[in-house]
């Protein structure tokens, strides 16, 4: 924090957040809650919002989405409010998550929703229930509403619906925040970066396949969001080939097929049917793994908690940054998370179904603790306390559940899939099976650690949302039912696609069946553009990266890990720049998140806005009288 911030030349300081979405809408609700403490009821403080979408919940929950796209989470699970477990300076303020706002609403304390179906989705939401994106944008818009009304009346804030293209300014001066269509820049004191997911320009590979479509007069799909995509050149009945197989491979499923006149229907032995409306594709899909991500699990926590973090706590996390060279992820980091996802199992284990383990947990705990990461006497310690195999923990096989297996033929590889998602819905809501929970919070507690230590690549992120950010149960039975119906053909594991120029068409195959492949005349890239800076369309992320502002090797804009200060290629943090999100190197799971679970989010929001509201502070005290 620099002693003196530098004059105003209005008096009042003048903070621009680009981005109001739930990053943004996160950051007003701690503005909000610090301003008393660190800003004083009546100094002034001019807030102005930049994003075309409207606040809350920005572009990818906004409103005018289809209200076939659903949610991941169960709504007992979302929430934008600090709890007591949240680890931050500010005050906490709690708040309803999406279940119990929904229940205020249904009780007569909240107004419901204008639209009537969002209404009547109100009227049905429970806790386990899995809400709609369009809900979810109502009580986005719900809680923005809540935190701008909680501001100090010396604080007002705007809405400009642009979007921001450009900033300019001196290191230690006002900056120039540019809009596109605005009548002219916005001057700032400072500006916080509240980016989501942003469109990317297309990698070598990408270019490549785009430039044959074109070419060949074929339909090629580049990552994007789902929901804007034009799934009109999907013709009906002709095959697709779909690379990736994560939640934007759900939403292009549910869009091609219910979204298309299709019909789900129960079939009395608590599966699903699919009825083709006939104007659907046929989508072979496939990706590394070749398995779609993971359930979400389907039953709540009981029993005691896992006392994490444990073996990936702060005091690890403070000893990585404390070397003199950088951490290598796979010898430094993987192992303390190893050893980390695995005390949160074996302690629900042994806590929750004795009967399954043949020592008593202090013993076992000690032990454990003693054992170094992967060691061979850690494997003989597990194996000896943990009779069955299938209740030891073994994160290689749930991450590459196909490794090594090969099948004789396509059709037997459909069976083996299908038998794979069934068994991994039938354990997900299995409470026998909770151990699964407790690493799932493990996760969690990992992500929040983790975050502090910059960019430690992409797999780390892309096995989390594996384990952790997988579909609602009833999304892979909807799957299984277009498997059987035979919309849906799965591919299998390290899937590759090729061009031939000679027929014409995309070529798909995998390591699942030897020999075998699939041709199509369309090709769809199921998943978000990766978050870098280096080919974002951003405009205002390109101009940075333009004037100077470095990326880390995935292409991330690199921050300080306590309040979020773009760093320079010098590594000075900027005094009057900041950044939050998924393009940072200190990215969190998610703008919401789970009730008490401590989230990364919420703990960089409030850092950030105390940063904010303290610079803002000294910047009046020196422009006006002395504080």
């Amino acid at each position: 924090m620099p002693a003196c911030p530098g004059s105003l030349s209005s008096g009042i300081p003048v903070l621009v957040i680009v981005g109001a979405g739930p990053r943004g809408t996160g950051l007003v609700e701690r503005i909000a809650a610090n301003a008393a403490e660190l800003y004083g009821e009546s100094r002034r403080l001019d807030i102005h919002l930049v994003d075309p979408f409207p606040p809350g919940g920005g572009r990818v929950w906004r409103h005018e989405q289809s209200p076939l796209l659903w949610m991941n989470s169960m709504a007992e699970d979302v929430t934008m409010f600090t709890d007591d477990s949240v680890e931050c300076e500010g005050p906490i303020r709690t708040g309803p998550a999406l279940d119990e706002w929904a229940a205020r609403i249904r009780g007569g304390e909240l107004d419901p929703p204008p639209d009537p179906e969002l209404a009547a989705e109100v009227a049905r939401l429970t806790s386990q229930s899995f809400g709609t994106r369009r809900l979810q944008a109502a009580y986005m818009a719900w809680v923005y509403e809540q935190s701008a009304a909680a501001l100090p009346p010396g604080i007002t804030i705007t809405v400009h619906p642009h979007r921001a293209v450009r900033i300019t300014g001196p290191r230690d001066g006002r900056q120039s925040v540019w809009l596109d269509g605005g009548p002219g820049p916005l001057s700032a004191d400072l500006v916080v970066l509240a980016l989501g997911h942003l469109d990317a320009e297309p990698d070598e590979e990408q270019l490549a396949l785009s430039g044959f479509a074109a070419g060949q007069e074929l339909a090629y799909l580049p990552p994007e969001f789902t929901a804007d995509s034009d799934l009109s050149v999907l013709e009906p009945g002709e095959p697709v080939i779909v690379r990736g197989f994560g939640l934007a491979f759900v939403d292009l499923m549910v869009l091609l097929t219910e979204g298309r006149g299709g019909r789900f229907e129960p079939d009395g032995l608590g599966a699903v049917v699919y009825r083709p409306s006939g104007r659907e594709p046929v989508l072979y899909v496939g990706s590394r793994r070749g398995v779609p991500y993971r359930s979400k699990i389907g039953y709540s926590r009981r029993g005691e908690r896992p006392p994490l973090p444990r073996f990936f706590g702060p005091a690890q996390v403070d000893e990585l940054l404390g070397r003199p060279a950088k951490p290598d992820f796979r010898r430094d980091i993987w192992p303390l998370v190893e050893k980390e996802l695995g005390f949160a199992h074996y302690h629900q284990l042994f806590t929750a179904h004795p009967e399954r383990t043949a020592v008593n947990w202090p013993d076992f705990e000690e032990k454990y603790a003693a054992a170094d990461p992967g060691s061979a006497e850690l494997q003989v310690l597990v194996a000896g306390a943990v009779p069955d195999p299938a209740d030891r923990l073994d994160l290689a096989a749930l991450d590459q559940p196909l490794a090594g297996l090969r099948f004789p033929d396509t059709d037997a590889l459909q069976d083996g899939l299908r038998a794979h998602i069934s068994a991994d819905l039938a354990r997900r809501h299995d409470p026998a099976y909770s151990p699964d929970l407790a690493v799932f919070l493990g996760l969690l507690s990992v992500y929040g650690q983790m975050i502090r230590l910059g960019d430690v690549g992409g797999w780390w992120h892309g096995f989390f949302s594996y384990l952790a950010s997988g579909p609602p149960g009833p999304r892979l039975r909807q799957l299984l039912a277009l498997s059987e119906a035979g919309v849906v053909r799965f591919l299998g594991a390290d899937t590759a696609v090729e061009a031939d120029p000679v027929r014409g068409v995309f070529r798909a195959s995998s390591a699942s069946v030897p020999g075998g492949s699939v041709e199509a005349r369309a090709l769809v890239e199921a998943r978000l553009p990766e978050p870098t800076v280096d080919r974002t369309r951003d405009p205002l992320l390109s101009a940075l990266r333009a004037e100077g502002v470095p990326s880390t090797p995935t292409g991330l804009i690199a921050v300080t890990a306590d309040d979020g200060r773009i760093v320079d290629r010098t590594g000075r943090p900027h005094p009057r720049r900041f950044a939050l999100g998924p393009h940072t190197d200190a990215r969190a799971a998610g703008a919401f998140a789970r009730p008490r679970t401590n989230a990364p989010a919420f703990r960089q929001n409030d850092a950030v806005a105390r940063a904010l509201l303290s610079f803002a502070r000294s910047a009046v005290c020196t422009a006006t009288t002395p504080c």
